[in-house]
Order: structure tokens, then sequence, then C-alpha cells
């Protein structure tokens, strides 16, 4: 009787849980939606910003461009190093000290503020690699930010998969690294996407640490990897923060 009423009580605040998150993701699409639908035109999303301060008057190709190189650059950079630690923790790592430092690290990178990872993306690759303001510099930052992400999803995908087949793969003689191109990634590939996807959108809203490395308030589009570029995320807090002085001092 007693499990019948929790198995009831988990199910109704379950139920209530999910209509109250669609009620919220409805209600915030929505009033984007119908706040921002009569500013949207062709200028405003294919000319180079216009206004004072900048931006204000649309324009906002450069920063939409930007902020995509940002996170194509951060998802290729992450994905690279997560993709193949997980892989050596599920397939290659037998010693255990390794592999809790390895997680002991993973996690402390998980844990570290993004304020602190544009500061430390600032003087090591913009001052001591000299690297400059650019996209690589923001690029490789949001990588590092997005790493643990990556690492723990795929890590976990690898843990789930049927290792039968694995096991058959060994068996017939076939090498490791061919399995792994041939067999494990085929079979997940879809998941790795999708956790690459996820963690691109978490890239694509970071502000702090492309403010120090890689973001500016007026470019035209970048044409190298070494170019400062405008990024969506600070655009926005510009024109806000600028709004707001100008309001101040009238």
């Amino acid at each position: 009787m007693k499990k019948n009423k929790r198995h009831i009580g988990i199910k109704l605040w379950s139920i209530i849980s999910g209509i109250i998150l669609i009620v919220l993701v409805l209600y915030i699409n929505i009033y984007i939606f119908y706040k921002g639908i009569h500013g949207l035109n062709y200028k405003f999303l294919f000319y180079m910003p216009k206004g004072f301060p900048i931006g204000t008057e649309g324009g906002i190709f450069p920063a939409i461009i930007g902020s995509i190189y940002f996170t194509v650059i951060a998802c290729f950079f992450a994905s690279m190093i997560a993709i193949a630690t997980a892989l050596y923790l599920n397939f290659y790592c037998s010693n255990k000290k390794i592999y809790g430092i390895i997680h002991i690290v993973i996690q402390s990178t998980a844990g570290i503020p993004s304020i602190v990872l544009g500061l430390f993306g600032y003087t090591f690759l913009v001052v001591h690699l000299n690297l400059g303001i650019s996209l690589l510099s923001g690029g490789i930052v949001l990588g590092i930010m997005i790493f643990p992400f990556i690492e723990v999803r795929v890590e976990k995908i690898l843990e789930e998969i049927n290792k039968d087949l694995v096991y058959a793969s060994y068996a017939l003689g076939i090498s490791k690294s061919y399995t792994f191109f041939k067999v494990i990634i085929p079979m997940c590939f879809s998941e790795i996407l999708s956790s690459i996807a996820l963690a691109g959108g978490f890239a694509m809203g970071a502000t702090a640490p492309i403010m120090f490395t890689g973001g500016v308030v007026y470019a035209p589009v970048p044409n190298s990897l070494l170019s400062p570029a405008m990024a969506f995320a600070i655009s926005l807090i510009y024109i806000n923060r600028r709004r707001d002085i100008d309001r101040k001092c009238i």
C-alpha cells in the first residue's frame, strides 16, 4: 500500500514538473518571438553594426559569424581531446591510480569559473604564446571550458555500448585502432555528435572566456584564425551597458 502511494506521488511529481517545464519553455519562446519579430529584417541580420552605441540600430552579421567561428573551433579542439581521453579511459587504461588522477583533472577543469579561464587564456595564449586577441585564442579557451562536458558524456556512451561486438573484433585478431574507427565510433556516432552539439550551444552563450581572449566590440568578419572577432554575447552585453549609462546620464 505504501509502495503504491509512493509510486503515485512520484508519478504526480513527474507530471507536474513536466507541465511546468513545458509551460516555461513555451512562454520564453513565445515572448522572444512576439517581442523580437517586429525588429527582424534583412538589414538587421546581414549588415554591419550601425548606430551609437554600435549595434543599437541593427547589423549583427559579424557577431553571428564570429560566434559560429568561436563555437566551431571550440568544438573541434574539445572533441578531439575529449574523445581520445574517453577512449583511453575505457579501453586502454588499466592502472586505477592513473584513471583516478585523470578523473580528478577532468572534474577540476569542470569546476573552474569561466572568468578564471578567460584570465588564464589571456595570460598564457594571448601574452605568453603571443597569439593575440584572436579567434584561435578564444576558441581554445572555450574548448577547455566544454572539454569536461563532452568527455563525461562520451565516456558514459562508450561504457554503455555492446561490448560483445568489440570482443568479437578482438577475437578475430583485428587491431584496437581499427576496431575503434570501424566498429565503436560508427556504433555511437550519433550520440557523440549530439554531445558535441550540446556543448557547442553552451560555448556559444559563454561571454567571460572570450572577453579577454578573442572577442572585441567592433570588427569585420574575421578572415584568419589570428583575427579578432565580434561575438553575439559580448555585443548584447555592450549594447545593454551603454544604454544603461545613457539613461543615467539623461
